[in-house]
Order: structure tokens, then C-alpha cells, then sequence
């Protein structure tokens, strides 16, 4: 008797969207971090309504994409009809 190969989760064999039904609902929280930066609430409290704030990235350049927490992905802003999106240009392997 011939023993079948099994494969390693993850990799393709018969999979199909079918197979991946019962996750299609599960809730995922979905934030794009466009910069970060540190500051005292005195500072935070002075702030009025079109105050800049200044963060620790350079216009162009990539903004991470978190799923859950869990950093998956850069991208760069785009408008699309008057809203902004993200377009992602590079997915980050887990490691």
C-alpha cells in the first residue's frame, strides 16, 4: 500500500473558498497607521481644530496595515472618488 503525501498546512491542495465558509463572518479590526508620535497631554489639551501634529513618517512613505493588532501589510493612500483608500503594496510574511 502507497502512502499519500500529506501536505502542510496552509499549502493548496483541494482547498477552495467553500472550505474557508465557516471564517467568512468572523469579525476583524483593520487599522492603517499613517505615523505615530509621542506628546504631553498639556500639549494634547492646547489642541483646537486644524492643529498639526507632526509623526515620525515622511510624505511617500509606506503606511503599515494591522489586522487584528498583528502588522500584515504596507501601502500607500489613494483617493478614490473622494474617499480615501489604501492600495497595499507589499504583504508581510509572519515571522
Amino acid at each position: 500500500m502507497e502512502a499519500k503525501e500529506k501536505k502542510p498546512s496552509g499549502e493548496s491542495g483541494d482547498k477552495s473558498a467553500d472550505d474557508l465558509e465557516a471564517v467568512f463572518d468572523v469579525p476583524v479590526r483593520i487599522s492603517a497607521v499613517l505615523g505615530r508620535t509621542k506628546m504631553p497631554v498639556s500639549e494634547l489639551l492646547e489642541m483646537d481644530a486644524g492643529s498639526v501634529v507632526e509623526l515620525d513618517r515622511q510624505v511617500g512613505e509606506a503606511i503599515d496595515i494591522y489586522v487584528n493588532s498583528r502588522l500584515v501589510a504596507r501601502g500607500e493612500i489613494v483617493l478614490v472618488e473622494d474617499k480615501l483608500g489604501i492600495t497595499m503594496t507589499e504583504i508581510i510574511k509572519a515571522g
